[in-house]
C-alpha cells in the first residue's frame, strides 16, 4: 500500500492507520510525503492536522500548507486556541516560513505574547548593520531563524569575539544552547557581552525580537557598547527545532564605520 492510501486510511480513522503511516513514511521521497500531506490536509480533525504539521516540518512548504494555515486562522478567529500550537513545529523550518500563506491574517488573530506570534515574526535572510563603539568598527551581518534578542545577543558575540573585536571567546555551551545544541540551559546561565541599542539610541531589549529593531534608512542597525552592569539569562533559544543564522558577511572600512558612528552620534 502506498503512502497516500495509508494517509486516506488515517483520514477515515481506520484503526492503526496513524501508526502505520508514521512507520511507512520513514524513507519516503519528498514527492511521496508531499502527496500524502495533501491527502491529510483534507481532514478537519485536530489530531490529523497535528500529524500533518509535523510532516510539513520535514518536507517544507507544499500545497498542503495552505489548508492547514486556513484552518488554524479560522479557529483562532473564532477564539478556539486549541489550534494555536499546531503551527509551532512547522514554522521552525525556514522553507515553511518562507512559503507561509496568510501570515498577516494569523498575526491579527494571535496575541503578541504567544509562541506562535513569535514564530510569525521571525525574519530570515535579514541584513543588519552592526557597529561596535569601543573599537569604532562596523560589520555587515545577515541573520535568520532567531527567536529573540537574547539569542541574537549571544550569537553576535560568538561571531564577533575574538575574530573581529577583542574579548574572551564565549563558552561553547552558551553557543550550543543558542544554536543547535541539545542543552538549552547551560549551567550558570549565559552572560551578556554588550549593551545593544538601535539607530536612535534606544535600548534593544533582550526580551524583544529582531523584528522589533526599527529600520533606519532601510536597514536595521545594532550598536554594541560596553556593559553598564553584568547580566545573564538561563535559556539559549526558545524554539529548539529552529536553526539560526548569524553570519558576518562584510567588514566596514574604517572610514565607513566612523561615518556611521558619527551619523548616529555615538
Amino acid at each position: 500500500m502506498d503512502l497516500t492510501s495509508i494517509a486516506a486510511a488515517v483520514v477515515a480513522h481506520e484503526p492503526g492507520a496513524v501508526q502505520n503511516f508514521m512507520e511507512q513514511a520513514q524513507g519516503c521521497s519528498h514527492d511521496e510525503l508531499s502527496a500524502a500531506a495533501l491527502v491529510l490536509s483534507a481532514s478537519p480533525d485536530l489530531e490529523i492536522n497535528d500529524l500533518l504539521a509535523s510532516l510539513l516540518f520535514h518536507i517544507g512548504a507544499c500545497e498542503a500548507l495552505t489548508p492547514l494555515v486556513e484552518r488554524v486562522a479560522e479557529a483562532l478567529e473564532r477564539g478556539d486556541d486549541s489550534w494555536e500550537s499546531i503551527l509551532l513545529v512547522p514554522l521552525q523550518d525556514e522553507d515553511v516560513r518562507a512559503g507561509l500563506p496568510h501570515r498577516d491574517r494569523l498575526l491579527r488573530a494571535t496575541s503578541s505574547d504567544t509562541f506562535l506570534y513569535g514564530l510569525l515574526s521571525v525574519i530570515d535572510l535579514e541584513p543588519l548593520l552592526v557597529l561596535h563603539t569601543p573599537t569604532r568598527t562596523g560589520f555587515e551581518v545577515t541573520i535568520g531563524g532567531i527567536g529573540d534578542n537574547f539569542q541574537l545577543h549571544t550569537l553576535l558575540a560568538y561571531r564577533l569575539i575574538p575574530a573581529h573585536i577583542p574579548g574572551e571567546p564565549l563558552r561553547q555551551s552558551w553557543v550550543e544552547a543558542a544554536s543547535v545544541g541539545e542543552d538549552l540551559q547551560p549551567p550558570g546561565g549565559i552572560h551578556g557581552q554588550f549593551e545593544l541599542t538601535d539607530a536612535l539610541g534606544d535600548k534593544i531589549w533582550n526580551e524583544g525580537r529582531p523584528a522589533d529593531i526599527p529600520l533606519h534608512e532601510g536597514r536595521r542597525i545594532v550598536v554594541l557598547s560596553p556593559l553598564t552592569y553584568q547580566r545573564s539569562w538561563n535559556t539559549g533559544r526558545i524554539y529548539p527545532l529552529m536553526t539560526p543564522m548569524v553570519d558576518v558577511t562584510g567588514v566596514l572600512s574604517s572610514d565607513e564605520a566612523s561615518a556611521w558612528l558619527s551619523k548616529l552620534g555615538v
